[in-house]
């Protein structure tokens, strides 16, 4: 009795643990890049749309390729799309529900573009095919591929432009400029072990809430769309969280949407390379598979909410944030009913 006791609580105290090393991960993770940004003077919003998001995308990449090794499409389908949803439509909408963001169109810009191509993409395959074949998940890491070029491409250019106006700087104060230089060491310790924590962390958690999960007898696709998705998405909350505290907006909404955009060339592309699939059709809704007309325009539209009116405002405001959040309340209460 007091084995089978420990067995249904150990993965309640390992899903707590997780959750520790989240938060603790979360606070060194988001420091470093946040002292490495204002070193170099990059563009914090570049700054969380690549350095960041590949971070903090680890946890879906691995459950994703995981899961499509082991031949369980519908968590792979599920944790990306779920993913980008959750991203969107819970941290974002939070976030900025407790106070409004300021974004810079002209960086904004990019990771969105790149976005709605690859969503562009992967709902046409999706809804044309019925499933997705390998040449589908290489088209995706090609793009994966690009949007990063692009955004380094832009980032260097305007690190270079800035770094123009700091050489008179550095001439006069060479001194404190060569002590500068050293400056990153620390904060690149900080991101290896904030993201070592973060990966470590979100680990417990996917594995623990699936276990959790499975025993109440809930579907592998709703599982991914829902639990292992919001688990893999804590990383990208904490980032928020942290980022928000330091009064560093644009690297946590640079987060959120490099994040999103590796959600569906990086984690979906890898998946389907490693194993294509077909679009999971265990959910139905009116006689049609669920994922056509819930999961991918729900997954466009919250994008949509979320970046299309801070591209002509400059912001991100709170109205933005209650539809968000109701959207994703009446998202998570259709996959459990």
């Amino acid at each position: 009795l007091k084995k089978h006791q420990m067995n249904d609580i150990l993965p309640i105290l390992l899903f707590i643990l997780g959750l520790g090393l989240l938060v603790g991960g979360g606070r060194l993770f988001v420091g470093g890049a946040d002292r490495i940004a204002d070193h170099y003077r990059f563009s914090k919003f570049l700054m969380g749309a690549t350095v960041l998001s590949v971070c903090t995308t680890l946890p879906e990449v691995l459950v994703s390729a995981q899961a499509a090794a082991g031949g369980s499409a519908g968590i792979s389908y599920g944790n990306a799309i779920g993913s980008v949803i959750c991203n969107a439509a819970l941290i974002a909408a939070f976030t900025i529900l407790v106070r409004p963001a300021k974004v810079k169109p002209e960086t904004f810009s990019r990771g969105t573009a790149f976005f709605f191509l690859a969503a562009f993409f992967y709902a046409v395959v999706a809804w044309t095919a019925g499933r997705f074949e390998r040449w589908a998940g290489i088209v995706l890491l090609i793009i994966f591929a690009a949007f990063e070029a692009v955004l380094w491409r832009y980032m260097r250019k305007h690190h270079e432009g800035a770094a123009g106006k700091r050489a008179a700087q550095a001439r006069r104060e060479h001194s404190a400029a060569g002590q500068k230089r050293g400056l990153p060491l620390k904060p690149a310790g900080m991101i290896v072990l904030g993201a070592a924590a973060i990966a470590v962390g979100a680990d417990l958690l996917v594995d623990n809430g699936t276990i959790i999960a499975k025993a109440l007898g809930v579907p592998d696709s709703v599982i991914g769309l829902t639990v292992v998705a919001l688990g893999t998405s804590l990383p990208e909350l904490i980032t928020a969280v942290m980022s928000r505290k330091a009064g560093a907006d644009e690297l946590w909404m640079g987060n959120i949407v490099g994040a999103n955009v590796l959600n569906l060339v990086l984690v979906s592309g890898l998946a389907i390379t490693i194993s294509p699939f077909a679009v999971p059709a265990e959910k139905t809704i009116g006689g049609a598979a669920s994922s056509f007309v819930v999961d991918l325009p729900l997954m466009i539209l919250v994008m949509a909410v979320l970046c299309l009116p801070a591209l002509f405002k400059a912001e991100v405001k709170r109205w933005q944030g209650v539809v968000l959040l109701c959207l994703y309340a009446g998202f998570v209460v259709y996959q459990f009913a």
